[in-house]
């Protein structure tokens, strides 16, 4: 969680940039408060069990970032926590069935699926690839992320815009790709 506040604090202008294309230009500023706030969480108060940290996590997303990123994040990390459980250890195929129930809870909350362009677009492909490796499952964020720019949005705010969300990268699948590089170059 150190690491994922150290990337969004380094990429928060581009994700916003991408937001004020088709969203709202709040999203990197979004995404560094709520990722401030689970450092400081973490920082006060260190669950040991990874399905706990993922779960102090989702709780702290929620009560402080804004929009649609704090519930959809914090419900992708709450679920995964809740379902790692309280397992002092977890494997890699452990943690992707955690962030499988996690995807699924954030698409039954969104009602969004993959090619809606959000942020699904680069968590179902990760969660897929994580069967293989951590490096994998963030190759394919990245390129679920870039894979956005093509598509016409279906849900959240950039649906607004119609024909106009295409050529713009989804900011939710920017960040979700980010944060699973991030898991990549820590489990290296």
């Amino acid at each position: 969680m150190v690491a994922a506040a150290a990337a969004v604090e380094r990429e928060a202008d581009r994700l916003t940039e991408l937001d004020s294309a088709i969203g709202d230009a709040d999203h990197g500023n979004n995404m560094q408060r709520g990722f401030a706030a689970v450092v400081k969480a973490l920082e006060a108060d260190a669950p040991t069990a990874p399905g706990a940290v993922l779960t102090s996590a989702g709780r702290q997303l929620i009560s402080t970032v804004g929009g649609a990123s704090g519930p959809l994040y914090g419900t992708l990390l709450r679920r995964s926590g809740k379902t790692l459980g309280d397992a002092a250890q977890v494997t890699r195929q452990e943690l992707r069935a955690g962030l499988r129930a996690g995807v699924d809870a954030v698409m039954q909350l969104g009602g969004a699926a993959p090619g809606d362009k959000t942020m699904l677009d680069a968590l179902v492909p990760a969660v897929a690839a994580l069967e293989t490796s951590f490096e994998a499952a963030a190759a394919a964020a990245e390129e679920g992320a870039l894979a956005t720019v093509p598509m016409r949005a279906r849900k959240g705010r950039a649906s607004y815009l119609g024909e106009r969300s295409i050529g713009h990268q989804d900011p939710g699948a920017t960040s979700s790709a980010l944060l699973f590089a991030t898991l990549a170059e820590v489990a290296a």
